[in-house]
C-alpha cells in the first residue's frame, strides 16, 4: 500500500501526467497534505468492525472509500493507505500493530490476519469459500467450501487468540470451528452443534484463552460456543432479546460482554443467560465495538457516521466524532468567516468549525435532498435549495427555519445563490429556468423567470455589483445575464454539461468546466474563448473555485484528485491525493489559508 502523511508543506509538482483513478503511481504528481479530514468514520459506517483501535492505544483505524485511514487520537494527525481500486469491505490489525490487512468489494473475498500475521485469511461471500495465505510468500496455502452445502454462505470469520492453527466462521445456519495442518496444506472443518437453534450470525468474538467464542445474531441473542466441544453452551437474553439483531460485540478486560444492536443500543450482559446490567443509546446501528488496549475506554462506530467513546465504569457516550452519511453537494464559507463553513446532503445542512474540526450546528430536513446552499453576505441567513422544489432558509446560529419558498420549481432546486445586498434570491431548477426572488423581512416574491436553459441549472455565480450574473447547465450552455434588466447578455455554447463556473475576481473573464475535461476561459464581452486547457486525462470536472487575488484556482473531480492551477499559466502547480470518492465541490477560504473539497462517499477534506 501507499501511505501519504499528513505533513505542514505544500509539494511542488511536475507537468501534469496521465489522471490515475486511485490512486496515481508513484511516479506522478506529489500530494497536497493532509492536515485534517472532518470525516473521521466517513465509509467505517457501512464496514462491519470498520473501526479499530490500534495495539499502541494512541491510533485509531477505519476505511474510507478505497483508502485506511490511521488518526492519531489525540493530535488527529493523519496517514492514508493507498492502494485499493475499490471499496475498502474490512480491515484489520495485527495483534502486535505491525501489520494492516484489509480487502476491498471484489470476489477474493475478506482477508482476516491471524494473531502474529504470519499467515492470512480471506473469506469471500460470493464464492463461500475461505482461504489461507502465507503473507511472507503472498502466496495461497490452501482453501475450501465457508460452509456445508445444507446452510448458507458464511459473513464472518474470526482468528484464534492462542494457536495459528484454528480459527472460526459463522454465517447463515452455519458455525465452524477449522484447523490447518500445516504438513499437508490442508484446513478440516468441524461443525458446531447447536441444537434447534438456527440462527444467522453477523459477529464473533474470541477469549483470550480460546476456551469459548460469542457470535452475534440477527435475531437478537447472543450464543455462547465451546471451543473444544463445538457445542453452544448458552443463548440469550432469552425474554427479551435486542432489537434489529446484534451487529458488533466486545470482550472487555474488566469481564462480562458488552453488544452493539441494529438500533443503536449498547448493553453490558453479564451471566450465562446475558441479563443486561447497563446500557446506552447512540445514534444509528452499531457497526463497531473497539478498546483501547487495556485502559478503561472504548469506542463506538455507527452507520449514521457517529463515533462515539465510553469508560467502562460510567458506562456513558460521548460524540467525539461525526460525518456526512451520504454524498456532499455542497460547501460554502460565510463572508468573511475563515473558520465556519456549511455543506450540504441528503437530509441535511450542517456547519462546521475548523480549529476543532468538529460539526457545530446539523439542520436536518427528512426525505429530501440539499443540492446546493448558500449563506448570505451579512451571515444572517443560510439558503438552500431541495430536490422537492423548495428553497428554505434557517437561522445560522440556532437552525431554527425563517422561511420556505413552495414551488419555487418543478423538477427541484439544483442551485442556488444571493446578492450581495441580501435583498435577492437567484435560483436554478431541473427544469432550466432561473428564477429572481425578492426577499422582504416577512415575504418571498417571485420577480423573475429567466428562460434560457433547456437542462438543470448546475451552477449560479453574481457579480460584486450584483448587475451581472452568470448560470451553466447541463445543456452545454453558460449564460451571462443582465440582472438589472434581467435579460440574456452572452450565451457560451460548448459540447459538454457545464458543472461549475468561477468569475475572475477582476469579473472581466470567466472560467467553465464540466464532463469534456476541459477548463475553459471565456471573455465576458462578448463570450469568445480564450484558453482552453486539460484539466484532467480521465474524468468530468466537478468542483471549481478561485483564490480572492485571483492568481490560483483549483478543481476536483470523477480523479478524486484536487488540483490547484496557476491561473495565467494555466498549468498545475499543486495535486492533492486523499479522496476515494467522485470530488463533487471544493472552496477556497476568504484568506486562502486552505482548501475544503467534499465528495461523493461523504469526506469532507481540508488541504493546506
Amino acid at each position: 500500500m501507499q501511505e501519504v502523511s499528513a505533513e505542514p508543506e505544500l509539494c511542488a509538482v511536475p507537468p501534469e501526467p496521465a489522471a490515475a483513478s486511485c490512486p496515481p503511481s508513484k511516479d506522478s504528481e506529489k500530494s497536497i497534505p493532509l492536515p485534517a479530514d472532518l470525516s473521521p468514520v466517513s465509509l467505517a459506517r457501512h464496514v462491519p468492525c470498520g473501526l479499530i483501535c490500534h495495539p499502541d492505544r494512541e491510533h485509531i483505524l477505519y476505511p474510507l472509500g478505497c483508502t485506511v485511514v490511521i488518526q492519531h487520537l489525540d493530535t488527529k494527525k493523519q496517514s492514508f493507505l493507498h492502494g485499493h481500486a475499490d471499496n475498502v469491505s474490512c480491515v484489520v490489525v495485527s495483534r502486535d500493530g505491525m501489520y494492516v490487512a484489509s480487502g476491498q468489494v471484489t470476489c477474493i473475498g475478506f482477508k482476516v490476519v491471524r494473531p502474529e500475521f504470519q499467515s492470512c485469511l480471506g473469506l469471500s461471500k460470493a464464492l463461500d469459500r475461505v482461504m489461507v495465505w502465507d503473507v511472507s510468500k503472498r502466496e495461497a496455502v490452501c482453501g475450501s467450501p465457508a460452509s456445508p452445502r445444507s446452510a448458507g454462505n458464511a459473513n464472518v470469520v474470526m482468528c484464534s487468540s492462542c494457536r495459528d492453527e484454528m480459527f472460526v466462521t459463522a454465517g447463515n445456519f452455519t458455525i465452524r470451528v477449522w484447523e490447518l495442518d500445516t504438513a499437508t496444506k490442508k484446513i478440516h472443518p468441524s461443525e458446531c452443534y447447536a441444537g434447534q437453534l438456527r440462527r444467522i450470525t453477523v459477529c464473533v468474538q474470541m477469549t483470550d484463552d480460546d476456551g469459548d467464542f460469542y457470535l452475534g445474531t440477527t435475531s437478537g441473542d447472543v450464543l455462547k460456543v465451546n471451543t473444544s466441544s463445538k457445542v453452544v453452551t448458552a443463548c440469550g437474553p432469552q425474554k427479551k432479546k435486542f432489537s434489529m439483531g446484534v451487529t458488533a460485540l466486545l470482550l472487555p478486560k474488566t469481564g462480562g460482554l458488552i453488544v452493539g444492536t441494529g438500533e443503536g443500543t449498547v448493553a453490558l450482559c453479564t451471566g450465562s443467560d446475558f441479563q443486561v446490567k447497563k446500557r446506552m443509546r447512540v445514534e444509528g446501528a452499531v457497526t463497531s465495538l473497539t478498546c483501547r488496549g487495556q485502559d478503561d475506554q472504548f469506542f463506538i462506530g455507527t452507520n449514521k457516521g457517529q463515533m462515539y467513546c465510553s469508560a467502562y465504569a460510567t458506562f456513558k457516550e460521548e460524540l467525539v466524532a461525526v460525518c456526512h452519511t451520504e454524498a456532499v453537494n455542497d460547501i460554502v464559507f460565510p463572508e468573511g468567516h475563515l473558520d465556519l463553513f456549511v455543506t450540504c446532503s441528503t437530509n441535511d445542512i450542517r456547519v462546521w468549525y475548523t480549529p476543532e474540526r468538529l460539526e457545530r450546528l446539523r439542520i436536518t430536513v427528512p426525505n429530501v435532498t440539499c443540492h446546493a446552499v448558500e449563506v448570505t453576505r451579512d451571515g444572517m441567513v443560510i439558503v438552500s435549495a431541495w430536490n422537492d422544489g423548495k428553497i428554505r432558509a434557517f437561522v445560522p446560529a440556532t437552525g431554527e427555519p425563517m422561511y420556505e419558498i413552495n414551488n419555487a420549481h418543478n423538477l427541484g432546486v439544483t442551485a442556488i445563490a444571493a446578492t450581495s445586498d441580501c435583498k435577492q434570491i437567484i435560483s436554478g431548477g431541473g427544469d432550466g429556468q432561473v428564477r429572481i426572488w425578492n426577499i422582504g423581512e416577512k415575504t418571498q416574491k417571485l420577480r423573475e423567470v429567466l428562460k434560457e436553459h433547456r437542462g438543470a441549472v448546475s451552477c449560479i455565480k453574481t457579480n460584486k455589483n450584483d448587475k451581472e450574473g452568470v448560470t451553466a447547465s447541463l445543456d452545454g450552455t453558460c449564460v451571462i445575464w443582465d440582472l438589472v434588466r434581467y435579460v440574456r447578455k452572452q450565451m457560451i455554447l460548448d459540447n459538454t454539461l457545464f458543472k461549475c463556473v468561477c468569475y475572475h475576481p477582476g469579473e472581466y473573464q470567466i472560467i467553465t468546466s464540466g464532463t469534456d475535461r476541459k477548463i475553459v476561459y471565456w471573455e465576458v464581452l462578448d463570450g469568445s474563448a480564450i484558453r482552453e486547457v486539460q484539466g484532467s486525462l480521465s474524468s468530468s470536472i466537478n468542483g471549481m473555485d478561485i483564490t480572492s487575488d485571483g492568481v490560483s484556482f483549483v478543481t476536483g473531480g470523477d480523479d478524486h484528485l484536487v488540483k490547484l492551477w496557476d491561473y495565467k499559466e494555466g498549468t498545475v502547480t499543486h495535486v492533492g491525493v486523499g479522496h476515494s470518492g467522485n470530488i463533487t465541490r471544493l472552496k477556497i477560504c476568504p484568506a486562502n489559508k486552505y482548501i475544503v473539497s467534499v465528495s461523493a462517499d461523504g469526506a469532507v477534506l481540508i488541504w493546506k
